[in-house]
């Protein structure tokens, strides 16, 4: 399979979505021109220019591309070249309206945003195909090619009738028969026993609660669905270019696409990225969504979107202070991104994305925008030789699984305050302000390499996941497991006892009686800390260590965190500070540290390969104590003891003898 360093060849990527379409042609070569001095090497093309290169059925207008592709060629910037499929033109709408998605109240979904088809619309797939076919046979020796980016964004959900006959294509070929799948679904409850195929239908609008395991098989269904469009697209341009890298961009930590499926079809793993300017911890997400992504990928891989400002799609829009930009570039370079690129080169004028920031801002090229792009863009040239195909050593891995976030976003859940990825967020949260590396694992992946593995909250577990956390921990491995964990199994049945009986062995549970949801702005007292969201009623068996009790109200003197050999198990969600506390100790206990000890308040430290990079958070200058001598790969400085950091700073160091 081709790779990441298929495209890259020791270089860090940098450029972005670049829509010419928008914009007259004489613009283009000062657009070259402009991106050569910001050292702008990859520019992605015609994401969302399907009506731009088919006008109408079967046409074909290719000359402007053509164009384009010379151009950028013969000024040294390569091309990641997209799939327009994304967003059909009005004419396929129109002449075939069995390709528009229908909402869950049957409702058309029209043409005039983006995003507008039906995954399961043979039509749709088809036109999809010939475009695709069409790229893929005229760019296919084109020397500006370096990979090619499906579609994008792939979100698009849909409940219409060619989609419920697709759905039971994808129950019939998981369950083999109705009454297998009757099991699975729990039909026994109000009488919703299914006698033929054709009785199912997606989980439409209903009168009150949907079946939850129902829900769980389209929303697996869905991600399949849409995977079989990008395998689809994917297939014929690797047949053109085998050599060339093929990916498609994942939203962040979002619940539509299982993305360990989704990244084992993908030769690079790519990830648009946006932190609000406006969050504290903003870079605590930015990190969080590196360490998932590189984990899915295994090793290097891409930022495919950022903003270089303000996005256009919160509520208040805030743009990023000045070396903001920078700092969460060179942080996801740190947590192993080989490509830093952006949405968009050039601020739209028009359109629903006019107030989204581009490279050049609507400022131009004297904007403090652009001139913080042209810094960026000469530390990544010199950067890349240093760092690109190098990867990131984490002995702590934080598990998640999309089928169990899928499950356990039902309606009829105990509370409606528990937001898996917030809680999943603070997790990392605390492990990220200890110092502490950290990777992203499926629970069935292999563990032994991890010397920790944190479990924020896992509702469904398979069997086999279940043996692999006790085999983990019997291995010599430190489990850290969160609340409502081990609850359901794969088909979202409550396994007996509320928690399935291996983790209550496991954790040294002897029973747990009941589930003690908080209400919003809740806590509860715990022996040295407060906890929120959550608490439970269990108690501890023989050999569990109970090391902090409840204190107070119903749960009086019951176990909130416990203890069994190398397995604990927390039954609230413990304040920041004591959460930072017990991972640290637990950390402790199984030989992690931080990467450097005694760093400043707001001040990270990563090691990628033989390089270690240092990333001032803060709005504050500091100086940070680094043991031995170094040279800053940016700005070739020799630093010996102490480091000092403007706000937002960076210096990337490189042991040197004294």
């Amino acid at each position: 399979m081709p790779s990441l360093h298929d495209a890259t060849r020791g270089r860090i990527l940098f450029g972005g979505d670049y829509n010419p379409e928008q914009w007259p042609e004489e613009t283009w070569a000062d657009d070259l021109r402009m991106m050569k001095d910001a050292g702008v090497n990859s520019v992605t093309l015609g994401v969302f220019s399907w009506a731009r290169l088919e006008p109408r059925p079967g046409a074909r207008d290719f000359g402007w591309l053509d164009r384009l592709m010379d151009l950028t060629h013969t000024h040294g910037v390569g091309v990641v070249l997209a799939t327009p499929t994304a967003s059909p033109p009005p004419w396929m709408g129109s002449r075939h309206p069995e390709t528009l998605p229908r909402d869950e109240n049957g409702q058309t979904v029209w043409w005039g945003s983006r995003q507008q088809f039906c995954a399961s619309s043979p039509t749709y797939r088809a036109y999809a195909a010939a475009i695709t076919e069409d790229l893929a046979a005229r760019y296919r020796a084109h020397p500006a090619l370096t990979m090619w980016h499906v579609n994008n964004e792939y979100c698009t959900h849909c409940w219409c009738d060619e989609t419920a006959r697709h759905f039971r294509r994808w129950l019939a070929a998981r369950y083999g028969t109705v009454d297998a799948l009757n099991e699975a679904w729990g039909t026994a409850f109000w009488s919703q026993r299914y006698d033929a195929w054709d009785e199912i239908i997606p989980p439409r609008r209903a009168q009150y609660m949907r079946n939850p395991a129902q829900l769980l098989d389209f929303r697996r269904f869905t991600s399949d669905a849409l995977l079989e469009c990008y395998v689809a697209e994917r297939d014929i341009v690797a047949r053109h270019t085998p050599l060339v890298p093929v990916t498609t961009n994942f939203m962040p930590f979002w619940s539509g696409q299982d993305a360990w499926t989704w990244a084992g079809r993908e030769d690079v793993v790519s990830v648009d990225v946006y932190p609000d300017p406006k969050d504290p911890y903003g870079g605590q997400y930015n990190a969080m969504i590196g360490d998932m992504t590189r984990s899915q990928a295994g090793g290097p891989w891409m930022v495919m979107e950022q903003a270089a400002g303000p996005v256009n799609w919160r509520g208040v829009n805030h743009p990023k202070p000045r070396g903001l930009n920078r700092l969460l570039s060179l942080q996801s370079v740190a947590h192993g991104a080989d490509a830093v690129c952006y949405f968009q080169w050039r601020q739209s004028r028009q359109g629903a994305e006019k107030f989204h920031s581009g490279m050049v801002s609507h400022a131009g090229e004297e904007g403090r925008t652009f001139q913080e792009v042209k810094r960026i863009g000469a530390e990544l040239a010199v950067l890349g030789p240093e760092v690109a195909g190098t990867d990131v050593r984490a002995d702590v891995a934080v598990l998640h699984d999309w089928h169990s976030w899928w499950a356990v976003r039902q309606d009829g859940m105990p509370s409606r305050e528990v937001d898996y990825p917030e809680v999943v967020r603070a997790w990392h949260l605390a492990l990220w302000q200890q110092g502490l590396t950290t990777a992203f694992a499926h629970p069935e992946h292999e563990l032994s390499g991890y010397r920790l593995v944190v479990v924020p909250q896992l509702y469904l577990l398979t069997d086999a996941a279940i043996d692999n956390l006790v085999g983990y921990v019997e291995g010599g491995g430190t489990l850290v497991s969160g609340f409502l964990t081990g609850v359901a199994d794969r088909d979202d049945r409550v396994r007996p006892g509320g928690m399935d009986a291996r983790l209550r062995a496991l954790f040294g549970i002897g029973v747990l009686q009941e589930w003690w949801p908080l209400d919003k702005g809740e806590t509860v007292p715990c022996d040295g800390f407060e906890g929120s969201l959550w608490s439970e009623e269990l108690t501890a068996s023989g050999d569990g260590e109970v090391l902090a009790a409840y204190r107070g109200g119903e749960l009086d003197g019951l176990p909130a965190v416990l203890r069994r050999g190398r397995a604990w198990y927390v039954s609230t969600l413990p304040e920041p500070a004591a959460l930072r506390a017990l991972l640290a100790d637990a950390a402790g206990r199984a030989g992690v540290g931080p990467v450097l000890d005694g760093l400043p308040e707001r001040v990270e430290a990563v090691r990628r390969g033989d390089l270690l990079f240092l990333l001032n958070h803060g709005r504050a200058a500091v100086t940070v104590d680094v043991p031995g001598t170094h040279r800053d790969v940016l700005t070739g400085a020799r630093v010996t003891g102490a480091v000092p950091l403007e706000r937002y700073g960076v210096a990337v160091l490189r042991e040197t003898p004294r």
